[in-house]
Formats: C-alpha cells, sequence, structure tokens
C-alpha cells in the first residue's frame, strides 16, 4: 500500500484565512464579515491586507449574514466568520431567508466544528451543521480535510457564484494533500483504491480513515478511501462506480450520524444501488468537554472506530 506523505501540522482554521487572503488578491470584490473572532478565525491576514474590505460585526451574527446578503445584492462577494454554531444554528432564519432564498452569492464559513473544539463542550460543539445546511436549496457544502485543502478550497468557493457553506477546524492536525492541487468542487478524491470496502470520509475523518485502510490492508482487507470533501453536491458518479466494485460501504464524518455525509451516501445507494452501510458518526448525542483526542475517542470516531466499522460492514456482504 502506497505511503501517504505527511508534510507537516496545521488547523484547518489557518487554510482558510490563507485561502481568503489569496482570493482577496485575485478578486477586489471580495469582502470579509467577522463576529468577534478574528484570530480564531484567522482572518487577520486579510484584515491587515484589506482594511477597507474587512467588517467587524461584534457578536451579532444574525446583523453579520443580513449585512452580507445586502453586500452581496450590490455584487461583492462576502465572507462571514464565526464558530460553526453561530454560522448556522444561531443564524438559520437569516440564511434561509435573506440568503438562500433568493441564492445570494455569500459565503458562510464555520470554524470550530464538531467535538474537536474541545473544551468549550456542548453548547458550542455543532454536530448538526452539514445537515442543517444541505438541506437548503442551492446551497454547496464542503467539509475539507487539511490545511491544504481547505485553503484551496476557500479559493474556489471565491470563484463560485452561489451561497457556500465551509466547514473547518480548531485543532492542529497533519497535511497531506498536495499544496498546489486545484480543488474542485463536487468532486470527489480516491486517496486508495480497493477491492473488499468503500470507505467514504469527510473532513478530520479521511486522515483517520487512511490509517485505518493501512491497518486492514495488514489484515489483508483492500480498503478504497475516497475523501468526499463536497457534501453537497455530492459527487454520485465516484461513489456508485465504486460500490458496485465493493459492494460495502463505510461512511466515516466527525457529525451527527443523522443528516450528514453517511445519510446523504445511504440515500443515493437506497435510489440506485442497495448495499450494506455502516455509518462512523455521532449517534444522537451532544458532545461534551474534554480534549479533542479524549472525545473523538469517547465518541467512537477514531481509527479503531473506522476499522471495527469495516470489519462489521464486510460480514453482511
Amino acid at each position: 500500500m502506497q505511503t501517504i506523505e505527511i508534510l507537516g501540522n496545521n488547523d484547518t482554521r489557518s487554510g482558510f484565512g490563507a485561502g481568503l487572503l489569496e482570493a482577496g488578491k485575485q478578486n477586489s470584490n471580495i469582502v470579509a464579515l467577522c463576529a468577534d473572532l478574528t484570530g480564531s478565525l484567522k482572518m487577520d491576514g486579510f484584515k491587515k491586507e484589506f482594511p477597507d474590505r474587512f467588517y467587524q460585526m461584534g457578536i451579532a451574527e444574525a446583523n453579520m449574514m443580513g449585512v452580507a446578503a445586502g453586500l452581496a445584492t450590490g455584487g461583492k462577494i462576502p465572507f462571514t466568520g464565526t464558530f460553526a454554531n453561530f454560522s448556522t444554528g444561531r443564524v438559520y432564519d437569516q440564511i434561509r431567508q435573506s440568503i438562500a432564498y433568493s441564492g445570494k452569492n455569500v459565503k458562510i464559513c464555520a470554524s470550530h466544528a464538531g467535538v474537536t473544539l474541545g473544551e468549550d463542550g456542548a453548547t458550542h460543539q455543532i454536530l448538526e451543521d452539514m445537515g442543517l445546511m444541505k438541506m437548503l436549496p442551492g446551497m454547496v457544502v464542503i467539509n475539507p480535510c487539511d490545511y491544504n485543502q481547505t485553503k484551496a478550497a476557500t479559493i474556489a468557493i471565491a470563484n463560485h457564484d452561489g451561497p457556500c457553506y465551509l466547514r473547518f477546524g480548531r485543532p492542529k492536525v497533519a497535511i497531506f494533500t498536495k499544496p498546489d492541487q486545484v480543488f474542485e468542487i463536487g468532486k470527489a478524491v480516491t486517496i486508495y483504491e480497493g477491492t473488499d470496502v468503500s470507505i467514504f470520509c469527510t473532513g478530520h475523518l479521511v486522515w483517520k480513515s487512511i490509517l485505518a485502510a493501512q491497518a486492514l490492508a495488514e489484515k489483508g482487507i483492500s480498503a478504497e478511501v475516497i475523501n468526499i470533501h463536497t457534501i453537497k453536491p455530492l459527487d454520485d458518479a465516484a461513489i456508485l462506480n465504486s460500490v458496485r466494485k465493493t459492494r460495502c460501504v463505510v461512511t466515516a464524518e466527525e457529525h451527527m450520524m443523522n443528516g450528514g455525509l453517511g445519510d446523504s451516501i445511504c440515500q443515493l445507494l437506497a435510489r440506485n444501488l442497495p448495499t450494506p452501510v455502516e455509518m462512523v458518526g455521532v449517534n444522537d448525542t451532544f458532545g461534551e468537554s474534554g480534549t479533542p483526542d479524549q472525545l473523538m475517542a469517547k465518541y467512537h470516531l477514531d481509527t479503531i472506530d473506522v476499522v471495527n466499522a469495516v470489519e462489521r460492514v464486510i460480514k453482511r456482504k
């Protein structure tokens, strides 16, 4: 099995900050709005480079979404920044009514998603955000896996005409995708080809799935690992082509099972190719305070949980 080279470690929110700055250099219509979390969202670089295009909105997220919709109406390309909980749950009505309903060209950028937010606990660890956002008509939903992919995704959504939700995280994680990659919205990335099981993974669970595939190979199990960085629009063709070969599926995500990537893939398979599926995700519970590693282990989002899910689903073929 091919070894995946680790290029370093960094948080995906820093990839967003780097991508926002680069996108701002490429397009003068890009503006940034932040709800009093400039440092946490790594928007400092954009603020310093383009102070006249940066708006500090304070702790007023609903107002920020309304202002972003207005700026988009005037031809600007607004990027909003705050924690994922405040980017979705707190402002869902404003996003639905002022952005999604009229297809405004607003980029909703959400950091500190999932349980890897850590010690801030359940009130901040939103696990429902991708489900909320994918249900909105016309909303693109993206959940990249590392620093480089998040940077590339940020630049890509700047060039996409329409509302986008970009989800990223707080902890430093392995960097293993290419720094010069071209990010294609809605185009899955095959990391390992395999014949025994398809592992469809997203966000922080991509690296966990790579490690799981390596462990499975030592047991003689050939796992196909596909990075589904775009939850909506889903790459139906890539998923179905893989499943026709392997005939069983594991999905892996740092999100609630209900409403996340696994939910979307199960709907696709139910309509086209009924297949045994096991999901690695949070099962109908809130998070709690703890370190990211402790919480990933407790909520069964670790490498061993992907391995166990593969072994279960293969028995169901």
